[in-house]
This record gives C-alpha cells, sequence and structure tokens, in this order.
C-alpha cells in the first residue's frame, strides 16, 4: 500500500500475521521519482525485522503454554 500525503509517497506493505498477532515490519517514504523496485538495504532489513517478530512470536506463544 502507498499512500500520499503532501506530495510525499509512503510505503507500508510490509506486515506479517502470526495467529492474532500482526506485526507491522516496516514503513518507509518513497524517495526514487522513478521506478517502483524497493531499495536493496530495506529489503535487507524488512528481512532481519521478519526473522525478530518470529523469535518473538515463538516466545510469546511459548509463555502462554
Amino acid at each position: 500500500m502507498s499512500d500520499d500525503l503532501q506530495g510525499n509517497t509512503y510505503r507500508t506493505v510490509y506486515t506479517v500475521k502470526f495467529g492474532d498477532i500482526i506485526y507491522v515490519l516496516h514503513a518507509f517514504q518513497k524517495k526514487s521519482k522513478s521506478g517502483i523496485k524497493t531499495p536493496k538495504q530495506e529489503i535487507d532489513l524488512i528481512r532481519k525485522r521478519l526473522q525478530a517478530a518470529r523469535e518473538h512470536y515463538k516466545s510469546f506463544e511459548a509463555r502462554k503454554k
């Protein structure tokens, strides 16, 4: 999803759901004037946060038992 705010475009498509919990992994301002490809550094950060979300959810579920 992208949204325009005062001429700026923001992306907030990086979410994941584990069980009943939704993690927002990343939101950022799109700076490129051309192209739609997400920069590699942004993808790397999203992957790192996805792993952290998985670990958090696993520990959350373990505490519930």
